[in-house]
């Protein structure tokens, strides 16, 4: 059996590298982390945001030898989620299949987490404000509010200079807080 805890995601994937099954503690560690991003991202439906992960993943096994131990493994394997993701909202788009649910319409969670309909009821205000930004400044909110990255690892994972992250985040921020005033809604009720 692994003992996955004793060891950083470096040690994991040099290991990894000599003996595949070390793999799984990279999978089993990030797996909710990243399909928690997934549906922030794109709000797909379970299956499929599994399936992206599951891409995501195999790319990230391909590629695990070139990775820089310079950089952390979580921000390196963020890029690549993120880039799954987004090539698979781009597929159902242009496929015309765009199998994004609007956050008006009821997915069976309120019957799953009924004990949590205020926290519920607060996400589904927020997804649905966040689904009224542009992409870019989508993923820099969720990003930054939602995985807690810092401007470093954002700038990593999207690949661009820290200066324009904080000019999205800056811009996202009042783009969020414009569209919540004109839909009348307020966070900060209680």
């Amino acid at each position: 059996m692994i003992d996955c805890k004793q060891h950083t995601d470096i040690e994991v994937i040099q290991l990894a590298l000599a003996e595949s099954t070390y793999f799984v503690c990279l999978y089993n560690k990030y797996q909710e982390q990243f399909l928690r991003y997934i549906h922030r991202l794109s709000n797909v439906e379970p299956e499929d945001a599994e399936d992206v992960l599951q891409e995501a993943f195999v790319k990230i096994w391909r590629n695990i030898h070139s990775f820089d131990t310079n950089m952390k493994f979580s921000t390196w394997a963020y890029r690549i989620v993120h880039n799954e993701t987004v090539s698979f909202w781009r597929k159902q788009k242009t496929m015309g299949i765009e199998q994004v649910q609007s956050l008006g319409e009821s997915d069976g969670a309120e019957d799953m987490m009924s004990n949590e309909s205020e926290i519920n009821q607060k996400e589904k205000a927020i997804q649905k404000v966040l689904s009224q930004l542009s992409p870019d400044y989508k993923a820099i909110l969720v990003l930054r509010y939602f995985e807690h990255l810092n401007y470093e690892e954002i700038s990593d994972v999207l690949k661009i200079p820290m200066g324009t992250v904080a000019t999205r985040v800056n811009r996202a921020k009042k783009g969020f807080a414009k569209i919540a005033k004109d839909k009348n809604i307020n966070f900060f009720e209680e």
